[in-house]
């Protein structure tokens, strides 16, 4: 692996996929105590970064992304999917957010059928709001749920009430997006088998065509993480959260969303977010915006995190890089084993190295995945052994 600090990574060409750009909105109200994502709030930035400068700084990028791409053998291919998450999107407004959109459009033929979502938090949302984004041309929603136990979001120091996101689903819905998306999180200390129903409940009652579902991870210096060390709360327990993904796949699978992805589900085919599905299946992407990443033909690079210094880097030309790394023929493998294992469709045979087969044998003796089709495709209990199962293919 080639890993160099410097602002202009080498680019040698695309890979041949799918193309999607993924926006990262930097901006919170208020911190959650488990979050470790490239965020900051308003009294954490003062007068350093705004929204405004966020967005000039914004297409700057993507103009600069277009030009160098341009030079590439290939030409660009059209932006099949595009991502703005955060952070919190919705902070930006419906016309904030039509402003991203436009930035990308101004610099990247997006294709006819083009994919176009954003994150969104429940409280910042409005009728008014999806209605904009609809006319912009946004065509998904992801509401950040997490629980509709209000003693559940109390201890993740989520802001939202309970009822919110429910409500937001609906008026995602009545605005015309018939792909919307509820993000849940289970495991979280206090939480009871009867607060997931609760959230199952209102998950189901709200009409959506996608949930994703993910266990809480405790991650080092987050809030929760000194609560947990300082013993105010437990860490998550792995027998538990086992469980409580079982509960959780067998009330959606009855309610008619299948599993595409270990912690995705979707109602039919084309609700599955296929931006994500462009990860999963080692496409190609840009990342705008701080801290995002980006791929492009095996070579991977990381943007600088703070908003000031994005801005800064911008100004001054080039690629707002902070590294690069061009990925070796194993590290290409032992991401696609990584990712493609997880999928329902399961990880082409004729794609493991030879050097896999023994532990393969002993993967299916156990029952944790089985063969269909000439893949390797988890069986139920090795869903939930998914990293495990990896690592075991991997040695």
């Amino acid at each position: 692996m080639t890993t160099v600090d410097a602002d202009r990574p080498v680019l040698r060409d695309f890979g041949g996929g799918a193309f999607g750009v993924y926006v990262h909105v930097p901006f919170c109200a208020t911190r959650c105590g488990y979050c470790d994502f490239n965020t900051y709030t308003a009294g954490e930035l003062g007068t350093s970064a705004s929204p405004q400068s966020w967005l000039e700084a914004l297409r700057g990028e993507l103009a600069t992304a277009a030009t160098e791409f341009g030079a590439l053998p290939s030409a660009t291919p059209e932006v099949s999917t595009i991502f703005v998450g955060g952070g919190t999107p919705s902070l930006l407004g419906g016309d904030g957010l039509a402003s991203v959109l436009d930035a990308v459009r101004a610099n990247f033929t997006l294709a006819a059928d083009a994919e176009v979502t954003t994150e969104s938090n429940p409280e910042s949302t409005s009728p008014e709001f999806f209605e904009r984004l609809r006319a912009a041309g946004y065509t998904r929603i992801s509401l950040g749920m997490q629980s509709a136990a209000q003693h559940v979001l109390k201890v993740l120091d989520r802001t939202h009430t309970p009822g919110r996101a429910v409500a937001a689903a609906k008026e995602a819905r009545a605005a015309g997006f018939d792909h919307v998306n509820l993000d849940l999180i289970y495991g979280t200390p206090g939480e009871t088998d009867a607060d997931l129903d609760l959230s199952l409940d209102a998950v189901l009652a709200a009409g959506v065509d996608h949930v994703s579902a993910y266990s809480l991870i405790v991650e080092d210096g987050t809030a929760l993480a000194r609560k947990v060390r300082r013993g105010e709360l437990p860490a998550p327990d792995d027998d538990v959260l086992a469980a409580r993904y079982e509960r959780i796949d067998a009330r959606l699978a009855a309610a008619g969303l299948s599993w595409y992805e270990v912690s995705n589900w979707a109602a039919n085919d084309s609700a599955r977010c296929r931006h994500n599905l462009g990860y999963w299946d080692g496409g190609d992407w840009l990342g705008a915006g701080p801290g995002a990443h980006s791929h492009v033909g095996g070579v991977r690079w990381w943007n600088v995190k703070h908003p000031a210094r994005y801005a800064d880097r911008v100004a001054h030309g080039g690629l707002p890089a902070a590294g690069w790394e061009a990925l070796t023929d194993e590290e290409r493998y032992t991401e696609h084993l990584m990712l493609t294992v997880r999928l329902r469709t399961g990880l082409p045979l004729a794609d493991l190295a030879p050097s896999a087969t023994v532990a393969l044998d002993r993967v299916l003796a156990d029952g944790l995945a089985r063969i269909a089709d000439d893949r390797l495709v988890l069986t139920d209990r090795g869903r939930l052994l998914a990293d495990g199962i990896v690592r075991y293919l991997l040695d």
